[in-house]
């Protein structure tokens, strides 16, 4: 059975639906329903940019951010929307192709929580870190991924680290083997290099210093969760750190306060 177009497949998911949807949720019913079989590894974005094209751009009307419904079926406004928000029968202006997938800026990818044990560590500085933007799209190896993780005892985040070269999977095993391989179960993951369509990983955003980037989130999240694994601040941290001083009038209501509450105590 030959796969059905991309605009042809987002109309038959959008013509079944009873309500505006999502283009990460059309994207995941075209391939929960065999629409396409060759999805690529990132089918939201794909379908996203699909609706932003013609000629499926002037049939279908943009509810609001990220949520399409055809034009010509009755759409009520979403309850966050106030009831001018959608003009039946008159779609709004198509978006560009980065209205609702905008470009990522600095971090484009990222993992939350994966299991140490779900990773293959055989295969040494090879491992592979495989992972899938929606149910049924194409893996992606992100084992050649840069940026920072995070190394986690169960829910505690117990140590944070940066990949400023694209070897996040050799990192990660270096931790199989390290002082902290007893300490981890599961790993988060940030990274700079973006999922291209076929499943590879593309160039970091250019025009910054990547290095610098990278260490300055590490620091940053070290100052944030204080992992008790890391034994010294993030590189290229100099920022001067500020005491809060308490609301001077907080300060005084909470005298007049216990005054009051004094004199009420003592007649």
């Amino acid at each position: 059975m030959a796969q059905m177009k991309w605009q042809d497949a987002i109309k038959k998911v959008l013509d079944a639906a009873e309500e505006p949807v999502h283009y990460t949720d059309i994207a995941q019913a075209i391939i929960d329903e065999g629409l396409r079989t060759n999805v690529g590894a990132t089918p939201a974005a794909t379908v996203a940019a699909q609706l932003s094209r013609p000629p499926l751009v002037n049939e279908v009307m943009r509810i609001e951010r990220g949520t399409y419904a055809l034009s010509t079926r009755h759409v009520a406004p979403l309850e966050s929307e106030s009831p001018l928000a959608v003009v039946e029968d008159i779609a709004p202006p198509a978006p560009s192709e980065s209205t609702d997938v905008e470009d990522m800026g600095l971090i484009n990818a990222f993992g939350m929580y994966w299991r140490r044990d779900g990773i293959d560590w055989s295969r040494s500085r090879n491992a592979q870190l495989f992972g899938s933007q929606q149910s049924g799209s194409a893996g992606v190896d992100f084992a050649p991924q840069a940026g920072i993780y995070l190394l986690h005892d169960r829910s505690r985040t117990i140590y944070v680290g940066r990949v400023t070269k694209e070897r996040m999977g050799a990192r990660l095993w270096e931790h199989t083997r390290d002082r902290l391989s007893g300490r981890w179960d599961r790993f988060s993951w940030f990274g700079v290099r973006p999922v291209q369509e076929d499943g590879s990983l593309g160039t970091a955003p250019s025009g910054i210093d990547i290095d610098m980037l990278i260490a300055t989130l590490e620091a940053l999240m070290i100052e944030g969760l204080e992992p008790p694994q890391n034994r010294r601040q993030g590189d290229r941290f100099n920022a001067l750190e500020f005491i809060q001083i308490i609301d001077p009038d907080l300060e005084r209501r909470r005298l007049l306060s216990q005054v009051t509450t004094a004199l009420s105590s003592n007649p």
